[in-house]
């Protein structure tokens, strides 16, 4: 598996998206093996499965029977599912319940439909994933509110549902940790050995480029890799947070107990990447008010795409992605250097452009800096690898133009064009016919 395609299915329990999507798979696998990819990357929705969160609540048989079908049609055209059981769409009924992944009840409930995911589909399925961007789901829905369920701190005058900004997504993240762990432990416990899978847990980060060669831009810029991405690798490879990060957030850091740290430390066979872009990092001092307290100062850093008014890269079409080829490579020789050099897949990599009503289809098809973004960006994952990277697998985001969270139709991250004036009707942009020919086996 060494370049593959993804696409997250992101769809509920029932309702016309789900038929839309029954309608679509088997033409959509069929492209994907008229376009050589030999993988498919896609999310399990828990509440599909288990429409009130709980065994206790009843399995819907329709959910299982849709993934079922997509997993042995997948197979029949000999593509490999990769599967991640958790992609931000907590079932309701928790939430309410007992506040989801704010509380350590989360653990077990997440366990029970881990474990009827591998007893339903387990046999086919080798590729598992656990959580897909664990900080995206911290950050953008306790810290800054701008993603489900919306809770950030009063002071911040968002109208937020609620929350603490300062302690919420250091919860959130402490539980998501425990719950891969616990969900690793039954896997290899209980499955492993018999269906013959592996397991592993996707994390993102952009790369970060200090703002000038001065130390103390050089030491934000590490502070910020740290926030991102160490707080969720560091304590799977070492057993706990970065120091930069117990020293900042002090007591408002959750710490692991001992019991935790053996299922937290190690509990992965890979470790899935997702990268985008990168940032310029400049120092910022400590907020005037000590009350105030917000993950997004916590690191004490200042991020920014551009450095005397020079962007750090070609603009996408959305407002955060920036074109920065090198930072895959800084990413994977960052992760191969600090963390043992552990086996990596390339979960999410990929660009954008404004979806424009007004261009024709004909130019909606030519993304030539598209095809400008994956070549350079393979270019370096492939020199990752001639410099000892453990790298296995790779996976573009997307397949399909999709509904891109809080921007919706907006922007298009596909490959290929999807006419959502006419049946959702698909058409191969010019960088799936490159793609193609890319991946053409001699």
């Amino acid at each position: 598996m060494w370049c593959n395609i993804a696409e997250k299915i992101r769809d509920r329990s029932n309702g016309d998206v789900a038929n839309d999507q029954y309608h679509h798979y088997k033409e959509d696998v069929g492209i994907l093996k008229e376009l050589n990819f030999d993988a498919y990357r896609f999310s399990i929705s828990w509440s599909r499965l288990l429409p009130n969160g709980k065994l206790s609540g009843g399995v819907n048989k329709e959910g299982v029977n849709y993934y079922n079908n997509l997993i042995n049609e997948l197979l029949a055209k000999g593509l490999k599912p990769s599967v991640t059981l958790f992609h931000w769409d907590l079932p309701q009924t928790l939430d309410d319940e007992f506040g989801g992944f704010l509380s350590p009840k989360i653990v077990n409930y997440f366990k029970d439909y881990s474990e009827l995911c591998f007893k339903e589909f387990g046999d086919r399925v080798k590729h598992w994933i656990t959580f897909n961007e664990p900080y995206t789901y911290s950050n953008g829905g306790y810290a800054k509110g701008s993603l489900a369920p919306g809770r950030c701190s009063a002071w911040q005058n968002k109208n937020c549902t609620g929350g603490d900004s300062g302690t919420e997504p250091y919860l959130v993240t402490h539980y998501q940790l425990l719950s891969h762990g616990a969900v690793v432990k039954l896997y290899k416990e209980k499955y492993q050995a018999s269906q013959k899978g592996v397991i592993g847990i996707t994390l993102v980060s952009n790369w970060f480029v200090p703002y000038s060669d001065k130390k103390h831009h050089k030491n934000a810029a590490q502070r910020a890799i740290d926030f991102m991405f160490g707080w969720f690798i560091e304590p799977l490879v070492y057993g706990d947070y970065p120091h930069s990060m117990r020293f900042l957030v002090g007591k408002r850091l959750p710490k692991f107990t001992a019991e935790e740290v053996k299922l937290v430390k190690g509990s992965y066979d890979f470790i899935g990447l997702n990268y985008y872009t990168a940032q310029y990092a400049a120092y910022a001092p400590a907020p005037h008010n000590s009350l105030k307290f917000s993950y997004t100062t916590d690191p004490r850093t200042n991020l920014t795409s551009e450095r005397n008014g020079v962007a750090i890269g070609q603009k996408a079409g959305s407002d955060w992605l920036y074109i920065y080829p090198l930072g895959i490579y800084k990413l994977l020789l960052y992760t191969k250097t600090k963390y043992n050099n552990p086996i990596i897949y390339i979960t999410e990599n990929g660009l954008d452009e404004l979806n424009d009503p007004k261009k024709t289809l004909e130019q909606a098809l030519n993304d030539q800096q598209r095809i400008y973004y994956y070549f350079t960006h393979l270019s370096n994952v492939r020199k990752a690898i001639k410099d000892g990277v453990r790298l296995k697998g790779y996976f573009a985001w997307s397949f399909l133009d999709n509904f891109e969270w809080s921007v919706g139709y907006t922007v298009r991250f596909g490959i290929n064009f999807v006419d959502y004036n006419n049946g959702q009707k698909r058409y191969p942009k010019l960088s799936a016919h490159w793609f193609k020919k890319f991946l053409k086996k001699n």
